[in-house]
């Protein structure tokens, strides 16, 4: 039997890509513009006033990045005509009807050219204002699954989900909506949009009745964010909202092509374009950027626990795969991209490369100064860090509270600091407490079929590669994504 090409399905396709200024939306189009320059058409659509902004926007925080020099290499004095020819960006917000494309022509254009339509938007921020995370991570999910039904050629629509939807599940996670199935019957009861939707407006009322500061409006948002994503069963805005995404996708997509990809916790490009490449802090690279600078100095981890995580370009390979594998196909499947079942690697080798790297390597501080780090201190149980922090933090700045007045005031400005530090440090912790001690392993078998039919049917099959067994992640991390981090986000 003659093999297919992935290359030759992608020829002369038009592609709408919403999340374009996203880590993996921008990943995905330099992909494509690079391995496959007689696509037809790429849509990117971006939130700007108009045209011009648009593409001002998209040459500033997508073309422009150094994510792009190797396709910049490739087609020297004529990039600038290439990306003219193939990339469109399109002014809109998939907020909106319609994705707030108001251009009539351009909407009908898009209706009936789009093939493809990957959908990356959304906030990804755990504690976002709920206000935010609703309108993007759920609702837009409607919007992009409404034009989807009004594209006439439409042959794939792929969504980028979570595959920590499950919330704060153990053991083996399977591909499907299980884990979202007593959400489903919740929300099933009652009008889920119109019920959210007027609890958040009924609180901004109320907060602008009061003269509220837009600091307090965002505070509130982000609270009764929490606080619905808990009542739910669900640790934070951001994956509830990206849940109730999901179930709506599933709810009224009728009969369109559909692919549900869930990454786990994306890092630095494992080699394409380049070695290394990320865009802003990922979930476990904060943690690495606090270590490395001697600010912290203790850690709420079970050593043993899996972090399941994935090269960027690894998911970027999926997805391609994924939409042409699935292409006209009038179903819905799930993929979960990670490393936990085929590759697992704990808490406790993590820290040891972090560890290994900077005891090499150690940051320079605005001194000039080498940054010595240890091995600081773990704690496996919250209870166990909370204690820790009342003796070592919190007494002393009771300590620090009386002084403050016995002194008439004298080190208010001094107490409000480390108050507001410490807060803040303890909410942060609060947030990531269920991913450093997750004992979910996400199960791939959806994903280790589209490897195996990858293999037997594509003949560019390599080009493609999302197989994470073949990670080295002592080299991966201390060769790839530590100075990656520290070169393209650490010291911007």
């Amino acid at each position: 039997m003659e093999l297919e090409s992935i290359l030759g399905y992608l020829q002369n396709k038009t592609i709408l890509v919403t999340g374009a200024t996203g880590f993996l939306g921008m990943v995905f189009v330099e992909k494509i513009l690079r391995v496959q320059p007689d696509v037809k058409r790429l849509y990117l659509l971006l939130r700007a006033s108009d045209t011009k902004s648009a593409t001002d926007r998209m040459h500033d925080q997508i073309i422009g990045k150094e994510l792009f020099r190797v396709l910049k290499d490739k087609w020297g004095t004529d990039f600038d005509s290439f990306i003219a020819e193939k990339v469109v960006a399109v002014p809109g917000d998939v907020t909106f009807d319609d994705l707030g494309v108001k251009e009539i022509k351009l909407r009908e254009e898009m209706c009936n050219g789009i093939e493809i339509i990957l959908n990356s938007a959304g906030t990804t921020n755990f504690d976002e204002r709920y206000d935010i995370a609703l309108s993007v991570n759920t609702f837009g999910v409607q919007h992009v699954l409404s034009l989807a039904k009004k594209c006439l050629k439409l042959e794939m629509l792929l969504h980028v989900s979570t595959a920590y939807v499950c919330g704060e599940r153990a053991g083996l996670i399977l591909e499907d909506s299980s884990c979202m199935d007593e959400m489903e019957k919740e929300i099933t009861k009652f009008d889920f949009k119109v019920q959210e939707m007027k609890l958040v407006e009924e609180k901004l009322n109320e907060l602008k009745a009061q003269d509220a500061t837009e600091q307090v409006i965002t505070t509130t948002m982000k609270d009764i964010g929490i606080e619905r994503a808990k009542l739910y069963g669900w640790p934070n805005t951001y994956v509830f909202t990206k849940a109730m995404g999901e179930i709506f996708l599933g709810e009224s997509k009728d009969h369109l092509p559909i692919v549900i990809i869930r990454p786990s916790v994306i890092t630095s490009s494992y080699k394409e374009p380049f070695p290394g490449w990320v865009q802003g802090f990922r979930t476990i690279d904060s943690v690495i950027a606090g270590y490395c600078k001697g600010k912290l100095t203790c850690l709420l981890v079970d050593p043993m626990s899996v972090l399941d995580m994935i090269p960027v370009d690894m998911v970027v390979h999926s997805m391609i795969v994924a939409m042409v594998a699935n292409a006209n196909k009038s179903s819905s499947t799930i993929y979960h991209v990670g490393s936990s079942l085929r590759n697992p690697i704990n808490f406790l080798n993590i820290h040891s490369f972090i560890f290994r790297y900077f005891t090499k390597n150690p940051w320079i501080d605005k001194d000039g100064k080498p940054v010595k780090v240890g091995k600081g201190k773990i704690f496996k149980t919250m209870a166990t860090f909370r204690m820790y922090m009342q003796i070592r933090f919190m007494l002393p700045l009771e300590g620090l509270k009386f002084v403050n007045k016995a002194f008439g005031g004298s080190f208010q400005d001094l107490y409000v600091n480390y108050s507001q530090k410490l807060k803040l440090m303890m909410r942060l912790v609060e947030l990531y407490e269920p991913y450093m001690l997750f004992k979910g392993i996400f199960d791939d078998n959806n994903a280790e079929e589209l490897r195996r039919i990858t293999r037997e049917r594509f003949v560019d099959a390599e080009a493609f590669n999302f197989d994470a067994r073949c990670i080295d992640w002592e080299d991966y991390i201390m060769h790839t994504h530590i100075p990656g981090l520290q070169k393209y986000v650490m010291m911007k």
